[in-house]
């Protein structure tokens, strides 16, 4: 004999189920029936002051923690107010679950008035998440919660939506035992394809790595490989820190640099690990490779996307670069082309590096003392986040160093703006210990900006650095560049540290990069947000 559970507590008691403990929203109208049972299960909740800054604290907290982030909204438009976070963690590849409450089951077709009514939520949220579900009965809500999850363990981690029908929120029905989502072990690729790939590498003599976010659990095996081929390195931003980037082979994120983009196509033999190889990591349309392309992914639409495959080879990361090590190791230094790595690739990377950081000296100038003085305060393991910031994927990106230990958050492909503040809090929210830094821009930031009250609400120390050009100065730049006159692009001065102690927080400027260094080892002391404007000229 089963319970009988209204549906706000089948959606809570399936959560649970599946481990989760911490939940991100803020309640309304229509949800109280979910948020009545979060603490009767343990479940913990961050109260953000917008549905997309608790989507993207959501994100942010799966992404340092590898469980799914859960964002609980109410009906109509805070559930569309949670869709570019939906969006942006589709682009990366994010396991996020947003729960919603929906229309009654017996809502008529035309529109009656009731309150936050949408004409179909399940259709919006279809469009930007891997599925949106809606439920027909209480006891399906755990079919669709494991669902998600199952989504989440075995395939590519995409956003989902589970929308509740305001009715069967506080209609109790006959419930049988929670189910949860199977364990499912790494999907392990196919010997033939291993066996061709090994076989390309073995035989290459001008060998390169690329590495995306879903190499994310296989750090070990790809720097252990890159050193075998004698192979630079080269990530996406998604990648950052997969291998570190202090290490003579790696390349960092510099798909997007000419120098570096002109290499790649001159490889014989290109192994590229959980990448989509999109004109969002070259910045440009992805070039001709001219030798052999192989792509490892657990996702096999990635083997004709883009940049179609030679060599496909479809599986688990850490599973397939463990596999190609062995398989390379096994050639015992025999073979016709086998190497010890040695001086030339080394002194290739070290090249590529310096023609690299060339290319944009001048414009990259005025972020690299500041970002160094970043680097001098943080610890190895420390989680950075990053806005569509100039600051960021000019500066950041590039030439912050990270390795395996530390974490960088992007909002890469999608490109949202707004990301960094609310990432962070979700970050800081799941490792309370470990330092977490928020980059931004200041048109960035006023995009969430109202989240400096839930880092005030959370009471851990959360620097905000926020490089200030008076407002958006990327498209600024493009405008100019196209001999337009700038227009819609500058804004008016805010006093943006008086505005975080309005919210309780702390605020301050840093005039030079010593100053920056002095100013964020205090924040990361201070309880609450610490926002540091660092004012940059206008170009």
């Amino acid at each position: 004999m089963g319970e009988r559970l209204t549906g706000g507590e089948a959606v809570v008691r399936a959560l649970s189920g599946h481990a989760v403990t911490r939940a991100f929203g803020i309640p309304g109208t229509h949800n109280l029936e979910i948020y009545r049972h979060l603490s009767s299960y343990g479940i913990r909740h961050v109260l953000t002051r917008h549905e997309q800054g608790a989507g993207y604290a959501a994100d942010g907290y799966a992404r340092v923690t590898g469980r799914p982030g859960v964002v609980i909204t109410t009906t109509g438009p805070a559930l569309l107010n949670a869709a570019a976070a939906v969006g942006q963690a589709y682009s990366d590849s994010v396991p996020l679950l947003v729960v919603s409450p929906g229309m009654p089951l017996r809502h008529p077709r035309l529109a009656t008035g009731l309150l936050h009514e949408t004409r179909s939520q399940t259709e919006a949220l279809r469009g930007v998440a891997a599925f949106s579900h809606r439920v027909s009965s209480v006891a399906e809500i755990d079919a669709a919660v494991a669902r998600a999850f199952t989504l989440f363990r075995t395939g590519r981690p995409r956003p989902a939506h589970i929308e509740i029908p305001l009715d069967l929120l506080e209609c109790a029905e006959e419930t049988g035992p929670v189910r949860v989502a199977p364990a499912v072990a790494p999907a392990a690729p196919a010997p033939e394809a291993l066996e061709r790939a090994a076989e390309a590498l073995r035989e290459a003599r001008r060998p390169a790595l690329v590495l995306g976010g879903g190499a994310r659990g296989a750090a070990v095996p790809a720097l252990a490989l890159a050193e075998a081929l004698g192979a630079p390195v080269v990530t996406t931003a998604n990648g950052k820190g997969i291998v570190p980037e202090t290490h003579p082979l790696a390349l960092g994120v510099s798909l997007h640099s000419p120098s570096v983009r002109d290499w790649l196509t001159e490889r014989d033999a290109v192994l590229a690990v959980g990448t989509e190889l999109a004109e969002s990591d070259f910045w440009s349309a992805p070039p001709a490779l001219d030798g052999t392309l192989i792509r490892a992914d657990l996702d096999p639409d990635q083997m004709y996307a883009g940049l179609t495959a030679d060599i496909p080879v479809v599986g688990d990361a850490r599973l397939t670069l463990t596999a190609l090590l062995a398989a390379v190791g096994e050639s015992g230094g025999g073979g016709p082309h086998a190497r010890v790595p040695g001086e030339e690739p080394l002194l290739r990377a070290k090249a590529l590096r310096a023609a690299r950081n060339a290319e944009t000296a001048e414009r990259d100038a005025r972020w690299i003392p500041y970002l160094r003085a970043v680097r001098s305060v943080l610890p190895e393991d420390a989680v950075i986040t990053s806005d569509s910031a100039q600051c960021c994927y000019y500066g950041a990106l590039p030439h912050l160093a990270l390795g395996p230990a530390g974490r960088y958050l992007h909002p890469t492909g999608y490109g949202t703006l707004g990301y960094a503040l609310p990432a962070a809090i979700g970050a800081k929210a799941a490792c309370p210990g470990r330092e977490v830094v928020a980059l931004s821009g200041d048109g960035g930031l006023q995009f969430t900006v109202q989240e400096l009250a839930t880092a005030v609400q959370l009471g851990l120390p959360l620097p905000v650095v926020v490089f200030d050009n008076g407002g958006y100065g990327e498209i600024r730049d493009e405008m100019a560049a196209r001999g337009d006159t700038p227009t819609a692009v500058d804004l008016a001065p805010v006093d943006l540290p008086a505005l975080a102690r309005a919210y309780g927080g702390h605020g301050t400027r840093a005039y030079g990069p010593d100053e920056l260094s002095a100013a964020l080892a205090e924040a990361l002391r201070t309880p609450g947000p610490t926002l540091i404007a660092v004012p940059e000229e206008t170009r």
